[in-house]
């Protein structure tokens, strides 16, 4: 029956076919790493989909079930070193026997469509979807500190680093400056949320939070703590700005230190000259650049030796270095509360440093001795010890001194999301090239349309 139903293209989708009057139906389930062999997993989802298709036709709809191969990526590259191998060798090897096994389960497929993500008629479209893109200033590149895994050589992904190590290697990440493209997708966070919020009928709510959260949206304040330290050359550093962000401006005067991440520019001129801090800075640059595991990680901070200046109380503050701020995150820095924030609570106890309270709950009592829920609500709180602001609840107290932090032009009320722009190149030899030229004379400039696509050799063994 099967060579019968090959012999007559049995499963072949074909366009405003009569027999199917009730149109098109696409079933496509996610397509295979051609690992080598059909497992149990792929048996259980093209079997489902199968279930399906069959059942859809018989009732009346034109069925495609395609079938492709998501070929590239570095599983196949490690394969191919392993066996000495090409990628190109390996991969096409594994995915004619994978076909193979399909064909004999009889799986409804139209292998007339069939597609292959690591040969050049597929990827020259990946290749014009960068250009498209470049153009219209969706994809760009710069400098960001990425997860690097030292013994696969590759940039990983947030979700691909476990408890601070390669998800395949099983290496100690680090945390690199590397330059990337990226994907703009930060321009549509807001778009993001309105769907997640509105246009997602029949979503577990489960799903819907978890989708709110990592889209992240914060309503706060970015101000400057200015100062006047200088580089070697005598260039102030930062045009005399330390940028922080805060969604509790509200407790601005409670302020007694700032923490900087290990690659910011304050933290790279005050270990010039302060060899244990450059040790401290290169132990921080081993971990991974996830906020989560930043959240769960011991605290630890070393001081610059550098202080800025309260941009309202004129107070000097001195800046840390912390291992758990980001140069990704914001402008990588932060704003140190020990009175209401917990994490900064529990560093200024282990650093003993000073804790200023600068709000209060009614029938509260504040007492540094131990950290206690109330002191970090924003909701029942009045602005205490705050000079001017005394008094005055969150929203108010936002208001008043977001406003005079814009008149003295040194911050202004802003909306920020933890969403972050998406890596786009992260694979090493065995993926789409990247269709820019880098000429001695130009510059970076993108392949012309017409010469699509950029072709990977095949017969390389990384």
């Amino acid at each position: 029956a099967q060579s019968h139903w090959k012999a007559i293209d049995a499963y072949k989708a074909v366009e405003h076919d009569p027999r199917f009057p009730k149109g098109k139906y696409y079933a496509c389930s996610m397509l295979p790493y051609p690992s080598g062999k059909l497992h149990m997993g792929h048996v259980r989802n093209y079997t489902i989909n199968d279930v399906m298709y069959r059942y859809l036709r018989m009732n009346g709809y034109n069925v495609l079930m395609p079938m492709g191969w998501d070929a590239f990526g570095m599983p196949a590259e490690n394969a191919a070193m392993a066996n000495n191998v090409p990628p190109a060798q390996w991969t096409y090897s594994n995915i004619a026997h994978m076909k193979q096994q399909m064909e004999s389960m009889g799986l409804a497929i139209d292998w007339s469509r069939e597609m292959t993500a690591c040969t050049p008629e597929y990827y020259k479209w990946n290749q014009w979807m960068f250009l498209k893109m470049l153009e219209k200033g969706i994809i760009y590149k710069k400098t960001g500190t990425v997860n690097w895994d030292p013994i696969d050589q590759t940039v990983l992904a947030n979700e691909q680093v476990v408890d601070g190590r390669g998800w395949r290697s099983g290496a100690l990440i680090e945390k690199r400056e590397i330059p990337m493209y990226y994907a703009r997708i930060t321009d549509y966070a807001d778009e993001l949320l309105a769907y997640v919020d509105d246009k997602l009928p029949g979503w577990p709510e489960r799903v819907r939070t978890m989708q709110t959260n990592w889209i992240g949206k914060s309503t706060g304040v970015r101000f400057a703590f200015p100062h006047a330290i200088r580089d070697e050359a005598g260039a102030v550093i930062g045009e005399g700005k330390m940028y922080v962000f805060t969604t509790r401006p509200d407790t601005i005067m409670g302020v007694t230190f700032c923490a900087v991440a290990p690659e910011h520019p304050l933290a790279t001129h005050a270990a010039l000259g302060n060899p244990a801090l450059a040790a401290f800075i290169a132990e921080c640059k081993l971990g991974s650049v996830i906020e989560a595991d930043m959240a769960t990680m011991e605290k630890k901070g070393m001081p610059t030796g550098l202080f800025v200046t309260h941009p309202l109380s004129g107070a000097q503050v001195e800046v840390w270095v912390g291992n758990y701020v980001l140069i990704s995150y914001g402008d990588g820095a932060v704003m140190g509360v020990p009175a209401h924030d917990e994490r900064d609570f529990l560093f200024a106890k282990k650093y003993n440093l000073p804790i200023k309270q600068a709000v209060a709950v009614e029938g509260k009592e504040f007492s540094s001795d131990a950290w206690r829920e109330w002191y970090g609500d924003k909701d029942n709180c009045v602005c205490v010890d705050s000079g001017k602001y005394d008094g005055l609840h969150y929203a108010a107290a936002v208001e008043a001194i977001a406003a005079d932090l814009a008149a003295l032009g040194l911050g202004e009320k802003k909306v920020t999301f933890r969403l972050r722009d998406w890596g786009i190149s992260r694979q090493r030899y065995w993926g789409t090239p990247i269709p820019m030229i880098h000429c001695a004379d130009c510059g970076v400039v993108p392949v012309p349309e017409k010469d699509l696509p950029v072709i990977l050799p095949e017969d390389c063994v990384p």
